[in-house]
């Protein structure tokens, strides 16, 4: 049972909460082969392979461990790289970079999505805390948010209890008096408990409480059950 008492701020993850990401993903990913295409027909046969994309993405990641908290800069280096194999000009990563990043923003909702947002926004403020790269004004969905916080900005991603603390920061409130709900056990689940906040898991394929027995959290499977708990 999720207990509404003392809630009076909630979190809101985005990926995988709101919409479904690796659709998304993939269809940025076909907007940038389209792009390199034209731009840079080299790169584009590169980015073809997907074994030459998961290396240069590995090899990118551990270059740059200390920013494995940025996506954005992560995907624009490994563009970067790319380009540079392929002996084409490394000046084209940021606009194509661009072109990804901005099919990024073109999401789908999930059905319960915006209508959960438009309900909990009358009530509470919310704070989407993300360790991706959606923008939510990009997005469509900036005016129902106070804040967005991403690991990005802050410095620090999910599971991490600083990212919780800067929502907790923001809206003046202590950890216990805001509710996370998000969709990952460990990301969302686990690291809004260590960082004091009461938590919703948003279990919408049914998957198994992997953790400890004793430490299963409430749960829902879709945000329309979130919000008849909330504002019953």
């Amino acid at each position: 049972m999720i207990n509404t008492k003392p809630i009076r701020a909630i979190t809101l993850d985005l990926d995988d909460t709101l919409w479904p990401v690796w659709p998304t993903i993939r269809q940025a990913d076909s907007a940038l082969q389209a792009w390199l295409k034209e731009h840079a027909p080299h790169t584009a046969v590169l980015y073809s392979d997907s074994n030459v994309t998961q290396r240069i993405r590995s090899n990118v990641n551990q270059k740059l461990s200390h920013l494995a908290h940025d996506l954005s800069a992560l995907r624009l280096e490994s563009i970067r790289q790319a380009l540079l194999e392929a002996g084409e000009d490394t000046h084209l990563a940021e606009p194509a970079f661009e072109v990804f990043f901005s099919a990024r923003q073109q999401v789908t909702f999930f059905e319960d999505a915006l209508p959960a947002l438009e309900s909990l926004s009358a009530k509470f403020p919310l704070i989407a805390l993300s360790n991706g790269n959606a923008d939510i004004h990009r997005v469509g969905i900036g005016h129902f948010f106070q804040s967005s916080i991403s690991a990005r900005d802050c410095g620090f991603a999910k599971p991490d209890p600083r990212i919780f603390w800067q929502a907790a920061q923001y809206l003046k409130l202590q950890p216990h008096e805001i509710l996370h709900v998000g969709d990952d056990a460990q990301l969302d689940i686990l690291g809004a408990r260590k960082a004091g906040l009461d938590c919703v898991w948003l279990n919408r394929d049914a998957n198994d409480w992997a953790h400890h027995p004793e430490d299963i959290p409430a749960q829902v499977s879709n945000l329309t059950d979130l919000v008849n708990h909330l504002l019953a």
